[in-house]
């Protein structure tokens, strides 16, 4: 448990620091090996993700952007389904950005990403994003690198606008091998359910992968925050199930990254829930015991239904 103590800092971009994915582990795993031992901690964060959102909705001065980057079949549709499933949808939403439209191409490219961003005490996910425009566009050559350079201080600009607005914003590149995303690929050809997220350009794709990986790594380096007010981490997807239950670990922690603990982004387990300043990890009963005593001092605050005022363990309110 302790060596996982900071798996937070383990995979978050550090900036000023080039990122070079060849030297991260697309299938790290934490400590957990299969999806059965991952289970009851994964329900664990499901819950606190719940309780936690209901605070900053009441709150209504924060929000939280999530940001999902990958290459195909990198994991993006089961995060948001496996993770956020548990989120109410009265304050939380997904947006997905598919292949610009003509309209959209009419605009600069942050046009169409703008008016998606969350409302204070609202959660907006979005499923690929404004890095499109510095990723797709450079491996195709639809523009050159001046372009691409001068969006990644757009989109700094961009960052920094919402988050000085209230917006924490949290970054994540689910990170895959190429050999795990061609047996990805291999099982929705294999799964009549899931047949339609598979098509020939999906293979044909997969001829720019040194370039992708490239475009991801000049992406990430140039827009990392160079204080806490955006944070980029890598997050490795090789096995799904565990893979989850660290991005469910990854959206709990610090409340020192300017907004509560539901949108922090350290390690948050009760056993792990950080070691002190000088280094000493607490045991674990002490941890869980303390984390339970937290968690019964959070007001019972829920979403209010039609004609409703927030509802509280005090009554209406």
């Amino acid at each position: 448990m302790a060596k996982d103590a900071h798996y937070g800092d383990k995979f978050r971009v550090k900036p000023g620091h080039k990122l070079r994915l060849e030297k991260l582990d697309a299938g790290y795993k934490g400590h957990h090996e299969t999806e059965e031992a991952a289970a009851v901690e994964i329900e664990h964060y499901r819950q606190k993700m719940a309780k936690m959102q209901s605070l900053l909705y009441a709150e209504k001065k924060r929000s939280v952007l999530i940001v999902l980057q990958a290459l195909d079949a990198g994991g993006k549709d089961g995060t948001v389904n496996h993770v956020f499933s548990v989120l109410n949808p009265q304050g939380a939403r997904v947006v997905g950005f598919k292949q610009p439209t003509a309209e959209e191409l009419a605009h600069d490219f942050l046009w169409r990403v703008h008016p998606h961003v969350p409302i204070k005490g609202e959660i907006a996910l979005f499923n690929r994003s404004h890095y499109e425009d510095v990723l797709v566009t450079r491996v195709h050559k639809l523009i050159d690198k001046e372009t691409w350079v001068d969006r990644y201080k757009r989109i700094r600009d961009f960052e920094e606008l919402l988050a000085r607005n209230g917006t924490h914003i949290l970054k994540f590149f689910l990170h895959i091998s190429a050999a795990e995303q061609l047996a990805r690929f291999a099982q929705r050809l294999d799964d009549p359910q899931r047949n339609w997220k598979i098509s020939e350009s999906d293979y044909a794709e997969r001829a720019y992968w040194d370039d992708y990986i490239a475009a991801f790594e000049d992406a990430i380096t140039a827009t990392t925050a160079k204080r806490a007010l955006v944070r980029d981490p890598v997050e490795p997807q090789m096995v799904p199930q565990p893979g989850r239950l660290a991005d469910h670990r990854r959206y709990h922690g610090r409340p020192a990254y300017g907004i509560s603990p539901a949108a922090g982004r350290s390690d948050g387990h009760p056993a792990q829930i950080s070691r002190g300043r000088e280094g000493g990890a607490p045991r674990q009963a002490e941890a869980e015991e303390a984390a339970l005593a937290a968690e019964r001092s959070t007001p019972d605050i829920s979403f209010p239904g039609p004609g409703q005022g927030l509802m509280s363990n005090k009554g209406i309110s």
